[in-house]
């Protein structure tokens, strides 16, 4: 009886530490990133229709974050449809599929130097 109890208690233990990581690893992390927001359509050439996208250089590479749809990303993109701008933006990172989805928390317009 004793090792029963203590075989169960083991393994409720055991499902639940692996239930926190689970929910840990898939819950969203913010980033906040600054570079320069174009279309990924008029600007890039890179899809069929218009998309927020922010290319960041690292070093010697540009990394591109494509945004997902939201009220935010929609109600920003008038403003680099047709012309790249520089940006400051607060993401929201989450993972699907086994891929980066980056929705837009916040984006705001940085005064060029």
């Amino acid at each position: 009886m004793k090792k029963t109890i203590i075989g169960t208690l083991a393994i409720a233990v055991l499902a639940s530490f692996v239930s926190i990581h689970a929910f840990a690893a898939s819950a969203p992390k913010e980033k906040t990133v600054t570079g320069t927001a174009k279309c990924a359509k008029c600007a890039l050439k890179e899809t069929d229709s218009c998309l927020n996208a922010i290319e960041v250089k690292k070093g010697n590479k540009t990394v591109t974050y494509y945004l997902a749809q939201n009220d935010v990303s929609k109600d920003f993109h008038k403003n680099i449809c047709k012309e790249s701008k520089k940006v400051k933006a607060t993401l929201m990172v989450t993972e699907e599929n086994g891929k980066k989805v980056y929705t837009a928390k916040k984006i705001d317009l940085v005064a060029e130097k």
